[in-house]
């Protein structure tokens, strides 16, 4: 996702978001063995376009042939030259077009999956919300980069599904933006960031349990040594994009992402700053122990504290971020409640059912995280 170039001076929001695909009758989660990039290609081809945003910002990644907000995810199968000439499929991801508000970021991702559900559902299958396959454990393929770390990542990636957090600040905040301190302090706070997310307990068709404990995640806990915490694309109108963020379908949690990334993009007062190698035993203690990991909380409470200063003085509705103050507060996640459900039933579909639709249960659809009328000198006297 690329960022368009008329911009520069607004803030600006984009979603990339991955889920597993299950039949649509039994819930029985699908994988590359079940599935064609051939098939699910056709299908994305097929879903009408009318009357959304225009595609920009988003880029054609073969073995795709048509530009589309929609794309199969999986493991790139290459020619002798690393050249992709086709894709064994994990799923399928909605990517919105660069958009000038995360109301409008979330509505048009709303419409895009309304639209996908159709299409999927004649030929059998439906989309869910999961970000660790609960079946499937390992992949191995073809090398298919010439760099020995980025082939480990994409053979681990394709167990694990999540969203990627895309905002652009506007030019005067952009240019402030160091990006080697940026680092740090996403090593300090990533952590707790993604421990308010943590929605993957299950793992080889049960609970995933690690010296004798269920775990919050184990997307996290496998992740956390190889994949990238962010991603900063300086030739894409300084796109800046998270990745620690799990799965969700309900709205509310990504507009509570949106805000939470930009608070710790916004808040030059935030102290914390660490190294790779933190970050990654954190994201491992994350991923056992949630909110209980070492000094997690509090990182996780400074950031649910501070945002509302911070996003109100540019303009952004902080309210959506008293769910994850809630969840700091009694220390249950997503997780949680999926472990639970699982051991009531015992049973795959009871747990991926529910999570097969995306649930608006924002309290203000239209408000929430939108860009309230600040007038533009107002901001930058703010800065």
């Amino acid at each position: 996702m690329t960022r368009a170039n008329d911009d520069s001076d607004a803030f600006r929001f984009g979603l990339e978001a991955e889920f597993m695909l299950v039949d649509a009758d039994t819930f029985r989660p699908l994988w590359h063995h079940d599935l064609t990039f051939a098939e699910l290609n056709e299908t994305l081809e097929s879903i009408r376009l009318g009357e959304l945003p225009t595609l920009d910002g988003l880029d054609l990644e073969p073995p795709h042939r048509k530009l589309m907000p929609f794309a199969v995810e999986g493991y790139h199968v290459p020619d002798p030259d690393m050249s992709p000439i086709d894709l064994l499929p994990k799923g399928i991801e909605i990517r919105t077009p660069v958009c000038r508000s995360i109301a409008e970021c979330l509505a048009c991702f709303g419409t895009l999956h309304d639209r996908l559900q159709g299409p999927l559902i004649e030929r059998g299958y439906r989309t869910v919300s999961l970000s660790h396959h609960p079946i499937e454990f390992t992949f191995e393929g073809p090398q298919n980069k010439r760099r020995y770390d980025f082939w480990q990542w994409a053979m681990e990636v394709m167990v694990t599904y999540g969203p990627d957090i895309n905002v652009s600040l506007p030019r005067a905040l952009n240019d402030r933006v160091d990006v080697k301190d940026l680092h740090a302090k996403v090593n300090y706070y990533g952590p707790a960031m993604a421990a308010l997310s943590l929605a993957s307990p299950l793992y080889r068709g049960g609970l995933w349990t690690i010296r004798g404990q269920v775990g919050k995640s184990i997307r996290t806990y496998r992740r956390s040594v190889i994949a990238p915490a962010i991603e900063v694309h300086p030739h894409e109108g300084g796109r800046l994009e998270f990745k620690l963020f799990e799965a969700t379908n309900r709205l509310a949690d990504y507009d509570a992402f949106f805000l939470l990334w930009l608070s710790v993009l916004l808040d030059e007062e935030l102290a914390g700053r660490a190294r790779h190698q933190t970050r990654i035993y954190d994201l491992g203690a994350v991923g056992r122990f949630g909110l209980d990991a070492e000094s997690v909380r509090e990182r996780a409470t400074e950031l649910c504290s501070r945002a509302p200063a911070t996003l109100d003085r540019y303009g952004f509705d902080p309210s959506p971020l008293e769910a994850f103050s809630q969840r700091v507060a009694t220390g249950r996640l997503p997780a949680d409640e999926i472990t639970d459900l699982f051991r009531q039933t015992e049973s795959l579909a009871d747990v991926l059912r529910p999570r097969a639709g995306l649930v608006d249960d924002r309290r203000n659809p239209g408000g929430n995280g939108a860009v309230r009328r600040v007038r533009r000198k107002d901001v930058v006297e703010n800065q």
